[in-house]
């Protein structure tokens, strides 16, 4: 359906040339409440439950988020409809470049939230997906658009016009497949580089226990437990999820010791989350993951970078003041500030914490800087029985081909799970269960087109899309001085 998706609204737009700015952001916007009302419809849920919200101001705040999200096609709408006004039906064609051109502002304006790029619907289908290791994401997402353009121009264009894009859209995506299907056929970067053996550890803790002092014992014995029971089976790396550990690993000297000794005793490189307290004046706190090495040594910390927002720090708090509940149940965390590899023997690794998988240019830092394997934790307890655990992990796989390299996912209640360089999953668990994933993984050190270009693409589209902008401008203001 993503293929179709954005047919309606671009239909709207090219049937009415002289549209108004303000109808057209209208329309924009009312696609957009259609995207994201149906894809972060968990936000609600989530912060009643979690952050003691009434029923109406939770469905408020989660409205809020909506309807910022549903600005950036509300912009989209804007744009192509002065495009249109410019130059006709045959502007639809810049649709591709428009669409990724918001995603990318999506991405970084007010920190940004890349949450179910366009692109990003393709993660199950591989021969697409091989895509996003030349052009990333956002090159999907131009590819995807492309449907909706193209079976809009089938409808209103006349001429050449009705069949080159369709046409050039069927050809272009047919190449595509023909060539991802023969890259994942290849499979060659899958027998490259030295393997390794890790296991992911689900603990499936609710998170209303995650900090219950009562629980802690049992839930580090439940991750202690499983980890032994990783070693066992052959695993030499393995991974626990964000926030595991139900205190803070460097002040708590009971917990830290029973984790060094149990990593000791396995013989296993162990990777966790656990939160970091750095004393002021001011005091910090930070969403972290630790390494140990086998002797029970820390090799070093990563701080989280990307922080969720309502979930780690309430972004405008004074005009949030009606959230006020939110805002004291929601701890302030500090963001890190650099994205660092940790060396595991001769190789390098690198974690990313919760959702900041889903930003592309960081996890495009973390290869820059010699990661040869990716790995993920995160707790998605938050979510509950909701479509949000699927979606967190589908995006994390696309990093995966993104950047030609393994990925492994380490999540409290699901999906935890081990993806490879072509997006194809090698183990994975369901969500809300207590288990083991285990599998062989390859640490690669190859570099994809788009790990060398980057995001080269979206902010050509970027420019492209403002040098259109003031074309039309000026095009207007001269029409309008020799009235």
């Amino acid at each position: 359906m993503a293929w179709l998706a954005l047919a309606p609204l671009i239909m709207a737009l090219a049937r009415e040339p002289g549209m108004r700015s303000r109808r057209a952001f209208l329309l924009g916007l009312v696609c957009g409440a259609g995207y994201f009302g149906g894809t972060v419809y968990w936000t609600p849920a989530v912060v009643r439950t979690f952050g003691g919200l009434h029923p109406i101001v939770a469905v408020a705040v989660g409205g809020l988020l909506v309807a910022y999200l549903a600005l950036f096609p509300a912009l989209f709408a804007v744009i192509l409809s002065r495009l249109v006004a410019a130059g006709g039906h045959r502007s639809v064609c810049a649709v591709p470049v428009l669409w990724a051109a918001t995603e990318l502002l999506r991405r970084h304006l007010l920190g940004g939230f890349p949450w179910v790029l366009l692109g990003s619907s393709q993660a199950t289908v591989l021969p697409i997906l091989q895509t996003a290791s030349l052009a990333g994401v956002y090159g999907l997402s131009a590819l995807v658009s492309m449907g909706s353009a193209a079976a809009v121009l089938l409808v209103v264009g006349r001429g050449w016009l009705r069949w080159a894009m369709p046409v050039g859209t069927a050809a272009l995506t047919g190449i595509l497949w023909i060539w991802g299907a023969a890259r994942v056929a290849d499979g060659s970067l899958v027998t490259t580089g030295d393997a390794m053996r890790v296991a992911l550890v689900q603990g499936n803790i609710r998170q209303e226990e995650k900090w219950n002092r009562t629980s802690a014992p049992a839930i580090l014995s439940t991750y202690l437990r499983l980890t032994q029971q990783a070693a066992r089976d052959g695993a030499r790396l393995v991974v626990w999820p964000e926030s595991s550990t139900p205190f803070f690993f460097e002040y708590d000297a009971a917990g830290n010791a029973a984790i060094r000794m149990t990593v000791r005793e396995s013989g296993i490189h162990l990777l966790f989350g656990s939160d970091q307290y750095e004393a002021g004046p001011p005091a910090r706190y930070f969403n972290s993951a630790f390494l140990l090495r086998p002797d029970g040594t820390t090799v070093a910390s990563y701080k989280k970078m990307h922080l969720v927002p309502f979930g780690e720090y309430v972004p405008l708090k004074r005009l949030l003041f009606f959230a006020g509940p939110l805002v004291e149940a929601v701890s302030d965390f500090s963001p890190g500030e650099d994205p660092m590899v940790m060396p595991i023997g001769t190789h390098r690794l690198s974690t990313a914490i919760c959702y900041e998988v889903v930003y592309p240019d960081l996890i495009a830092a973390f290869t820059g800087r010699g990661s040869q394997l990716l790995t993920t934790i995160t707790n998605d307890a938050w979510y509950g029985d909701s479509s949000a655990p699927y979606q967190h992990f589908w995006q994390a796989a696309v990093r995966a081909v993104e950047q030609g390299r393994y990925l492994v996912r380490a999540a409290n209640t699901g999906i935890s799970g081990i993806v490879d360089p072509y997006g194809r999953v090698v183990a994975s668990s369901g969500i809300f269960e207590q288990v083991v994933v285990g599998g062989d993984i390859r640490f690669l050190t190859g570099t994809t087109v788009y790990g060398q270009t980057g995001d080269a693409f979206a902010y050509a589209c970027a420019l492209a899309t403002v040098l259109a902008w003031f074309a039309t401008r000026r095009r207007q203001d001269a029409a309008a001085h020799s009235r």
